[in-house]
């Protein structure tokens, strides 16, 4: 199954300038754990929650005073979205993420996140149980 089909398009994005302060308040507004930082049509990197929370929070440094570009992970990993499930779980295993912007070329599409790849299993594993207890003798 690509990518593109588990993936969410309303991706939460921001500026490199956007202050941390905002990107926190973002995140708690949409109800996400990341935002892409883009710069015009460019990804240039992707700020968690956990960012925030490491790179500003224990660096004891004043929230006032950084902006997404200071805690932002620039080093972003991305994935095409027709890239299938298992090559995304690789992905993510292999570069220890949570989160992967989808892209069509240099286009960000969409995000698949590891939740939304483990909420997959869970409903696939649900429809095996359902056809084992539709097999099975009643007790």
């Amino acid at each position: 199954m690509p990518i593109d089909d588990l993936s969410r398009t309303d991706v939460v994005t921001a500026e490199p300038n956007a202050p941390v302060t905002d990107l926190a308040a973002t995140m708690d507004r949409e109800a996400v754990g990341s935002v892409v930082i883009t710069d015009g049509d460019s990804l240039v990197g992707i700020v968690t929650d956990r960012d925030l929370v490491v790179r500003v929070l224990a660096d004891d440094a004043d929230p006032s005073d950084r902006t997404a570009e200071d805690v932002m992970t620039d080093d972003l990993c991305t994935i095409d979205r027709n890239a299938g499930f298992y090559e995304a779980m690789n992905v993510m295993a292999d570069n220890g993420v949570r989160r992967l912007p989808v892209c069509e070329g240099d286009e960000l599409v969409g995000i698949i996140t590891a939740d939304d790849l483990t909420e997959l299993i869970a409903d696939e594993e649900q429809q095996l149980a359902d056809v084992i207890r539709a097999q099975r003798p009643e007790y």
